[in-house]
């Protein structure tokens, strides 16, 4: 019996322990995601404030929010040294491929950070930042893997595999002026490792963030997921090769026009943001209507009509560059600007890698803006259209004052009053020549010259 009281007083001093130690352990856990969290915005915290700060010695530090690395794992050269007894030659090989690899990263504008021993690593968004480096790295890398595959081909045998990781995310990035090279720093760098080290031969492996940026031009598959440290599981994806439509050749390593297209389009919103930048910059304080709010109307709206009207993706490509530089001549003169927009047209487009063709075509389009109007096909109708959009608009009352407040600064105009029966001319002999543009804006076009009849004084 005492044996038995014991056991039970036993029992609940165990029972009253465990309970203990699970209260610890709860404790214990809470703290350790407090601290996780803590250590998640003290990393997040310090980045942001060395970001962009010159720092001690000969290199400064900038925080770049879309780059992404390719980390290039080659393997091979240990099997050949094994069977081999010429180490020259072998090292030869080695370093032409490396060599090869280099070339492919400097054409699609890649910033080589390392290549030691049988590893290449490269990055895209730095130095100059970019939407489009996600798309231009999987390119590099797919014809990193074509061209392994042709030596291969050539040779009779596949002496060198690689295997591949793509990760996009954030970086710290420093730059050393003495040896002319980058150093990245951050999370990125380090996921990118791991996505290396879990992947196949001769395969490409990206992360989910990567993935998300690229998918409509790629072939990818779910692959795997990741644990990363404080944070959820990664997911991974294989790239299998350029979606079938956008492919030059039947192993989908090499783009065609399609999808260079898709690119420029996509490429759109950084040639957008560097000539608002430019126009921001340069326009006269006088352009109240010609100014960048004007430009980024007229952009929006032919890009509407355009759809409306049944554009292709090229023609709507065209058409939208025409439209962000059709003013951009103003930034030189006033007078004949439409000549100046085409000449910018003509010195920037080319590192943007449109055609001598597509400028062309561009060139023509920005003139057809020229008053009087006088267009020849659809995109240029387009354009003509969505440059006097404000015309029909609920808002032309004040829109048409800032253009009047403009052409007074230059002693062009007199008085309101004079403008206001400008006007009436003006509209009354206008026509819109799409038939989207028509529906749209036609009836209160209307509508206007009644608004202005009121406010002229006899």
């Amino acid at each position: 019996m005492d044996s038995k009281k014991q056991l039970l007083k036993r029992i609940a001093a165990l029972v009253s322990e465990n309970k203990e130690l699970k209260e610890k352990y709860k404790s214990i856990s809470e703290s350790f995601d407090q601290l996780s969290e803590e250590l998640e915005r003290y990393k997040k915290r310090s980045m942001d404030e060395t970001a962009g700060k010159k720092q001690k010695g000969n290199y400064k530090q900038v925080r770049f929010d879309t780059v992404t690395i390719l980390f290039v794992e080659i393997k091979g050269f240990s099997t050949i040294l094994d069977t081999s007894s010429d180490m020259t030659s072998q090292m030869d090989k080695l370093d032409a491929l490396l060599f090869r690899f280099n070339e492919v990263a400097e054409k699609h504008r890649l910033v080589k950070l390392q290549s030691i021993g049988d590893n290449f690593i490269c990055a895209g968004g730095i130095p100059e930042k970019n939407i489009t480096n996600p798309i231009t790295v999987t390119i590099a890398a797919l014809e990193m893997l074509h061209i392994v595959e042709k030596e291969a081909e050539l040779g009779g045998q596949q002496i060198w595999k690689l295997n591949i990781g793509i990760h996009t995310g954030s970086v710290i990035s420093r730059m050393d002026s003495k040896d002319q090279n980058y150093h990245l720093k951050g999370d990125t760098v380090n996921v990118v490792s791991r996505i290396v080290s879990v992947g196949k031969e001769n395969t490409i492996t990206i992360s989910a963030s990567t993935y998300e940026l690229i998918k409509e031009l790629f072939d990818c598959t779910y692959f795997n997921t990741l644990p990363v440290k404080y944070q959820n599981r990664l997911e991974l994806f294989t790239v299998n090769g350029i979606h079938s439509r956008f492919a030059l050749d039947k192993n989908r390593y090499l783009p065609n026009d399609a999808f260079r297209i898709q690119f420029l389009l996509i490429q759109f919103g950084d040639l957008q943001e560097h000539v608002l930048d430019m126009l921001e910059k340069k326009l006269p304080d006088f352009l109240y209507y010609h100014n960048v709010k004007h430009t980024v109307d007229v952009v929006t709206e032919s890009e509407l009509i355009g759809w409306a009207e049944g554009l292709n993706d090229q023609q709507l490509l065209l058409l939208k560059t025409a439209a962000l530089f059709h003013d951009a001549g103003h930034t030189i003169s006033y007078a004949d600007h439409e000549e100046r927009s085409t000449e910018i047209a003509r010195e920037m487009l080319p590192h943007y890698q449109y055609t001598p063709q597509e400028i062309d075509e561009i060139c023509r389009i920005i003139m057809a803006t020229k008053l009087p109007p006088k267009p020849t096909d659809i995109l240029e109708e387009i354009i003509c259209d969505s440059d006097l959009d404000y015309l029909g608009r609920t808002d032309f009352i004040p829109v048409s004052n800032a253009l009047y407040e403009e052409l007074k600064a230059q002693n062009k105009m007199t008085s309101l009053n004079e403008w206001n029966k400008l006007q009436i001319k003006f509209i009354g002999s206008h026509q819109y020549f799409t038939k989207t543009g028509r529906n749209l804006r036609e009836v209160k076009k209307q509508e206007q010259i009644e608004r202005i009849k009121q406010l002229i004084e006899d």
